[in-house]
């Protein structure tokens, strides 16, 4: 089986300083200036292993917010298991490490002058982009689901403000009250996420509302870890939650946020107390404009580097990739961030270049102590990146096991967010 502990993560750790408010002036003897739009687990993890590794390097990380506030482990927050505070993060470690934080909006590319320019008009230069925006959502994919209805019914699929949202509206939801999620179509960012935060509401339920319901609209048949989900539902929170399949009228046609109503494609209209719609994806807006995304939305790159296959001098990473066997996650974008700086640092400075291999693994916390994993090792083809070998929790698993998956992730999540932002 593999598996990954805190101590074999490895935490780094740094020194903290103020961020910085303006793109920094290059040393005489910079090796190379490199820009990064993005401050997630992809974008992060990039700027600091390309500063870190390479101290020579010009590294300029563009984030619009001032604190990074991570999606996964955001269903434990919405669960209450988690404060807010234990999931936001801020970038004074990566400024720690001479990586210049620009707390601006990144509103355009041109990938001729290798410039990117900022809400304010001004620009800055590169030899190398690291395009990590994540995702953005296809609003007109549900009709009547827009910006506007996200504030009724949140999406809570961009930690922040949405995740505090969401977690109101559980808490308020009335007694014996109907809770109504819209899952997504594939692909999506972190595929057992849904299902994960239903566990997460169904926890809140069943101390404060046991009598509510909670019925999943799916545009898919199937989804991640099914099987181990349903028994978590049958488990803990048996008769509370009603999955339906897009072949049994799971697909959404339309929502009403004024009068809290989803219909199916099939006619059928849902009245929801408390509704998470999560829309249908795509790559986040700056990776279009930059032309880096293709008919699907997102992203196609070169598996080795991940480097554009579209537009010369451009990476993508993490979620807004198209990244072959990888599912679209927080420890998929660290592992594709580590190969998209060792592939810069060798194109800039002739440093040693290896094969490229990729990690991810998914934990998913369905009660208090009770938390599942999936997982795999992957390898860079001419083709795609590839599997290469996997695990995944079975169904009937011990309390005492599923009591030590969950201190692992927790001891992960205190690993990644070190190895991203310390």
């Amino acid at each position: 089986m593999i598996g990954i502990s805190r101590r074999r993560f490895g935490q780094a750790a740094a020194a903290g300083t103020a961020l910085l408010a303006a793109p920094a002036i290059l040393r005489a003897q910079s090796a190379g200036r490199v820009v990064v739009i993005g401050g997630g687990a992809g974008g992060g993890t990039a700027a600091k292993y390309l500063k870190k590794d390479a101290p020579d390097l010009d590294v300029t990380l563009i984030e619009a917010n001032p604190q990074y506030t991570t999606c996964f482990y955001s269903n434990l927050y919405v669960g209450g298991l988690r404060d807010f505070d234990s999931i936001t993060h801020s970038y004074d470690g990566l400024a720690g490490h001479g990586v210049n934080v620009v707390n601006a909006f990144a509103s355009g590319v041109d990938a001729a002058a290798k410039t990117v320019t900022l809400e304010d008009g001004s620009t800055v230069d590169y030899d190398k982009l690291v395009l990590a925006p994540g995702i953005d959502f296809k609003w007109d994919a549900i009709e009547g689901y827009d910006e506007a209805a996200a504030e009724i019914m949140p999406h809570a699929y961009k930690a922040g403000a949405q995740t505090r949202l969401l977690k109101e509206k559980v808490d308020a939801m009335r007694d014996g009250g109907t809770f109504v999620m819209v899952a997504p179509p594939n692909p999506f960012r972190c595929p057992p996420g849904p299902y994960e935060r239903v566990c997460m509401i169904a926890k809140r339920f069943k101390e404060s509302n046991p009598s509510a319901k909670i019925v999943i609209l799916d545009a898919k048949d199937k989804h991640s870890k099914q099987a181990l989900f349903q028994e978590a539902w049958a488990n803990h929170y048996d008769g509370m939650v009603e999955w339906v399949p897009g072949d049994f009228g799971g697909k959404v046609a339309g929502v009403d946020a004024s009068d809290m109503t989803i219909t199916t494609e099939d006619g059928e209209v849902f009245e929801a107390d408390a509704a998470n719609v999560i829309p249908a994806q795509k790559a986040g807006l700056i990776a279009e404009i930059a032309g880096a995304t293709d008919d699907s939305g997102w992203c196609p790159i070169d598996p080795h580097s991940m480097a554009s296959t579209i537009v010369d001098d451009v990476y993508v990473i993490g979620d807004a990739s198209i990244a072959g066997d990888m599912p679209k996650s927080g420890f998929s974008a660290n592992s594709q961030a580590k190969v998209c700086a060792m592939a810069i640092r060798n194109a800039l400075t002739g440093s040693d270049l290896f094969p490229a291999r990729f990690r991810n693994t998914c934990w998913s916390t369905v009660a208090e102590e009770d938390t599942m994993k999936v997982g795999a090792s992957y390898e860079a083809t001419d083709e795609k990146i590839a599997k290469t070998e996997g695990f995944i929790s079975e169904v009937g698993e011990s309390a005492d096991l599923r009591l030590q998956t969950r201190e692992e992730a927790d001891g992960w999540y205190a690993s990644i967010t070190a190895d991203i932002f310390g």
